[in-house]
């Protein structure tokens, strides 16, 4: 399974940022080999708005089912139920360990946003 996760750097080992669309990057994880992909959100970052939307998008085309961040917003949140991404918020730690915690079942998956809009 491919799993996404807000991060403040390019590894396994970079802290979870807690912001979805306003994240540095977007590692995607494969849970069975923790082998990974880095996408740089730098365009999404420092977008006026809509940054969760797009940051859902891209996710999206990744094929990723499951996202781990610490907050996202109403209209990214139902941008990844249209997609059908799970979203399992309050995520932190190191992105590996995010993913550990959500394998585990310690991070279990949200029925609602738990942000306001940008912030």
């Amino acid at each position: 399974m491919k799993i996404a996760v807000t991060s403040v750097g390019a590894n396994l080992d970079s802290e979870v940022d807690p912001r979805f669309g306003r994240a540095a990057y977007i590692i995607i994880v494969d849970s069975d080999t923790f082998a990974f992909e880095a996408v740089d959100n730098q365009e999404n970052a420092n977008a006026l708005k809509g940054a969760g939307i797009q940051a859902a998008k891209a996710v999206s085309e990744k094929g990723v089912e499951v996202l781990l961040t610490g907050f996202c917003g109403p209209n990214a949140f139902k941008a990844m139920n249209a997609a059908k991404i799970g979203v399992a918020n309050n995520a932190s730690g190191s992105v590996r360990e995010a993913v550990q915690a959500y394998l585990d079942g310690k991070l279990p998956l949200s029925d609602e946003a738990n942000a306001e809009g940008q912030w």
